[in-house]
């Protein structure tokens, strides 16, 4: 039996630690994810955060989030907006993680392996909106997530990624801002959750 100290609450969610006993089987039993899906990352404390400020203007949306990871980004926006959520990464042993997060939080999970530079216009036109928390931490991924944004922003979709605020990230946020507009703006979640970095929000 897992002791609360295993787990957070947070944003009317259910987080397990990574010491958390079903977390440990994972690993056991499926390996350590590679691309820094090994944990759930503070950056997204900053996406729900906003979202719960600025949230989809359409009632059921469809929802990309890529680089998920534990997924959390997703699942919130499916338990609190209804929405119908694609949870994306390169790396597929993130979803059983993801898968159960979601069913501890009582929504249901879709995922999809790609890597975001893959993504075309045509799948976006899918969504109403991409999401994403920490995904932008290599200066080698500044270029193909900006050109992911572009495709997005030709697509109609809203954009919404949030960071500690790395440089690879700030250089791809500023040129994004520069070319097609919106927020970009520092954020904070105060105590208990101790997040800040900021937040690119595209129309």
């Amino acid at each position: 039996m897992s002791k609360k100290t295993d787990q957070r609450e947070a944003f009317g969610l259910t987080i397990l630690k990574n010491g958390h006993p079903d977390v440990k089987k994972l690993r056991s039993d499926t390996g350590m994810p590679s691309i820094h899906g090994n944990k759930f990352w503070k950056a997204t404390y900053l996406l729900i955060d906003y979202l719960n400020e600025f949230p989809p203007s359409k009632k059921k949306p469809k929802i990309l989030e890529i680089g998920c990871g534990w997924g959390l980004g997703g699942i919130y926006c499916a338990k609190n907006f209804n929405a119908k959520v694609t949870s994306l990464d390169a790396d597929e042993k993130v979803f059983p993680y993801l898968d159960l997060h979601a069913k501890l939080n009582g929504v249901k999970s879709k995922t999809w392996k790609n890597r975001y530079e893959k993504i075309r216009v045509e799948d976006l036109q899918e969504f109403d909106m991409m999401i994403a928390a920490d995904v932008c931490f290599w200066d080698e991924m500044t270029k193909p997530l900006f050109n992911l944004v572009k495709r997005a922003h030709k697509a109609g979709v809203r954009t919404v990624m949030t960071d500690p605020g790395r440089p690879p990230f700030r250089d791809m946020a500023e040129k994004s801002i520069e070319k097609f507009g919106g927020a970009y703006v520092d954020w904070t979640v105060p105590h208990p959750h101790n997040a800040s970095g900021i937040v690119l929000d595209i129309e």
